[in-house]
């Protein structure tokens, strides 16, 4: 599907903008077509990317380099290390091209004005056209025009990571690859976030959804450094079957302060009384469950879903 379009909003977007701004945010915008509560935002696409690359002279820099390195299977960590670093500076140290940088500061400027507040918080999240968790980077809280940018261009740059590069070298994938499009939704002020399953990814049992909770942000889930809530749920009669409330000792929430070093997160203590208490509510559970149900049979495969409950 071919499109002089460079960015989208969301609910612009369906499956056959896969290849075009990448599987998660052709994924967010099915899921609004369903009315799932989906967190408004828009999709910066895999040709924004390339233009990048392309008028920054970054790709032809890419390339001679990487032809210079010769042969790098077998090579040690040292080696993937080093080309990590080398090809990630050349992308994050270029500046921006203007025509770039004014329809992201665009299309930033209308999700501000449409969410009525200035530099807004948003996410910025890779979104390749294959699912590869946890290769690439995602940063929280991004407030203002040169953050955003800035952040862009980090998200870019982490298809090069020391594990991207051994991961393609192993696999005798091209070293220089997985362009990627990029999600930009507002930031979920989260209570509580975590994580469904709708197949048991230990047990492969179908029956039942999967759900890990914890307070404020999904960085801890996501991170290991927290052990959240674990459910076990029955998909049709939402009962629970198997149910795991550990003490919660910390937890992460978006850095609010105004000012210079604005943005970002930071590690609070959990209160008191919320630290031996159950994250989800069985109403909880059972939206969460209705959720899955309902995103699994669109989509037609188990599904791994992130979600969050805003703190209002």
């Amino acid at each position: 599907m071919a499109s002089e379009k460079w960015l989208f909003w969301f609910e612009e977007l369906n499956e056959k903008h896969n290849d075009i701004v990448g599987k998660k945010c052709a994924n967010l915008g099915q899921m609004i077509q369903l009315g799932m509560p989906v967190p408004p935002g828009f999709a910066i696409s895999l040709e924004t990317y390339r233009k990048f690359l392309n008028e920054t002279g970054t790709a032809k820099e890419m390339s001679e380099y990487v032809t210079s390195l010769g042969k790098l299977k077998g090579a040690g960590i040292g080696m993937f290390d080093e080309v990590s670093a080398r090809i990630q500076s050349m992308i994050i140290d270029k500046e921006m091209p203007l025509e770039v940088r004014t329809e992201i500061v665009n299309y930033y400027e209308q999700l501000c004005e449409k969410l009525g507040m200035k530099d807004a918080a948003v996410s910025v999240r890779s979104a390749g056209t294959e699912s590869r968790p946890g290769m690439f980077e995602t940063y929280l809280n991004v407030m203002g025009t040169d953050d955003l940018l800035e952040k862009v261009k980090k998200v870019w740059a982490s298809a090069y990571t020391a594990r991207a590069v051994a991961f393609r070298v192993n696999k005798n994938l091209p070293v220089i690859g997985d362009e990627m499009g990029i999600a930009v939704p507002k930031m979920v002020n989260s209570r509580s976030s975590g994580v469904s399953f709708t197949v048991d990814p230990v047990t492969g049992d179908a029956s039942k959804i999967i759900l890990e909770a914890n307070w404020g942000l999904g960085e801890g889930i996501v991170s290991g450094r927290i052990t959240p809530d674990h459910y076990k749920i029955d998909r049709e009669t939402c009962e629970i079957a198997f149910e795991y409330v550990p003490t919660k000792k910390i937890m992460f929430s978006r850095k609010v302060q105004p000012g210079e070093g604005r943005g970002g997160v930071e590690t609070l203590t959990v209160p008191e009384d919320r630290a031996n208490a159950r994250v989800l509510t069985d109403e909880h559970l059972r939206q969460l469950v209705q959720l899955g149900n309902l995103i699994e049979t669109h989509f037609g495969c188990p599904q791994d879903i992130e979600w969050a409950r805003e703190n209002h």
